[in-house]
């Protein structure tokens, strides 16, 4: 992520900040230019751009329930934001630990967006785009009979809320002897679902997928089943985690997830101004940078970047007393793919190659709403 700063006095401000602390501007995210403004409210009621003339407003969910930070144009008929926009269900908000599970998953999800922009790929909502959108529906699980399954469907994202109990997801983790599993990851994880359908569904990569990832066609549920039931031993041979040998579309929407979470990294630490003289036993010193992300091969960036900044933040974890920030190897084979998702990526934003999206005036605002109370179920 890139550094932020108050716009009125130049402090350094985060992600999640609405006020700065040092001249009490208020802030507000504006997604187009992934920076961070300051703004002061009128008497009127709008917000006014310091420096700038032109007025915005707020997401709805910035003013209403205090779960977003994010700015949206003012001629955008839309009261939500681009991330909040996509939320088409709500937990039932009646229990106070619901709402602040909302807003770590809001939180999370507006990490992801930030991750789509920096990217340039387009995640219209299903308002706007009723058969290429992407929704998002976050749920409790109110009786044990009936289960809430993260994952997703045409489009559509299913969040079980238990994953913004840390306790649990933790839980959750051990259990399934997983050795990464945070909110992030999962929302990272199931868009890569949505853009298998969007940059690889019969594009002229779908045969280049099925000769690394594996044919799609056999049957979802059953290799689930089995997976489950004896899961591969040899999986780190071929695959970045156990879980994407599953099934190719697994493969793919893990790769996407560590291609996006490998970006995210680099942008960071090339934000920072990151510099290791010592990266490598006798190699000459690194600087991270992020300008030449589009235009060069994959694999370098993993060896010549990646590599020695996921190995400082690994030390670093373990010297604060913590596990590793980054617990992943990653065979050649595993290289191959990151650099495939790399480079569809990279032809779609450009245009090279289609993507199947579609382009049209946006509909009426999505309406968030919220699950029925628990005597109704959990949906």
């Amino acid at each position: 992520m890139k550094n932020l700063s108050c716009a009125q006095c130049g402090r350094r401000v985060f992600f999640e900040n609405i006020r700065c602390e040092g001249c009490g501007a208020t802030l507000g995210f504006v997604p187009g230019e992934r920076l961070m403004g300051a703004f002061k409210v009128q008497p009127d009621g709008a917000w006014r751009r310091i420096g700038d003339p032109t007025e915005w407003k707020p997401c709805a969910n910035y003013t209403e329930t205090g779960v977003c930070n994010w700015m949206v144009p003012t001629e955008d008929s839309n009261p939500f934001c681009i991330s909040c926009r996509t939320t088409q269900v709500l937990p039932w908000l009646g229990k106070p630990e619901n709402l602040a599970y909302w807003t770590r998953i809001e939180r999370a999800k507006r990490r992801l967006f930030y991750n789509l922009l920096s990217l340039g790929l387009p995640a219209p909502s299903k308002s706007e785009d009723p058969e290429h959108g992407v929704s998002f529906q976050f749920l409790e699980q109110l009786e044990p009979g009936t289960k809430v399954l993260t994952g997703h469907d045409s489009g559509v994202i299913t969040l079980n809320i238990a994953e913004a109990d840390d306790a649990r997801r933790e839980q959750m983790r051990t259990r399934l002897r997983e050795p990464y599993r945070t909110l992030l990851g999962h929302f990272r994880h199931e868009i890569g679902h949505f853009y298998w359908d969007r940059l690889i569904a019969g594009t002229s990569w779908h045969e280049p997928f099925r000769e690394l990832f594996g044919d799609e066609r056999q049957d979802y549920s059953q290799a689930l089943h089995a997976h489950y039931g004896a899961p591969r031993t040899d999986w780190a041979r071929e695959f970045v985690s156990a879980y994407a040998s599953a099934h190719p579309w697994e493969d793919w929407a893990e790769c996407w997830a560590h291609y996006v979470l490998i970006e995210s990294g680099l942008e960071t630490a090339s934000a920072w101004g990151l510099h290791l003289d010592h990266a490598l036993p006798g190699a000459p010193p690194v600087d991270i940078r992020m300008d030449e992300w589009g235009r060069v091969d994959f694999s370098h960036v993993l060896i010549e970047q990646w590599l020695p900044v996921s190995q400082f933040v690994n030390a670093m974890a373990r010297s604060l007393g913590n596990q590793d920030s980054y617990p992943f190897v990653m065979p050649v084979p595993v290289v191959r793919k990151l650099d495939f998702v790399h480079r569809v990526v990279v032809a779609g934003v450009r245009g090279d190659v289609p993507m199947n999206f579609r382009s049209a005036a946006p509909a009426a605002p999505a309406q968030q709403t919220s699950s029925p109370a628990p005597s109704a179920g959990g949906g």
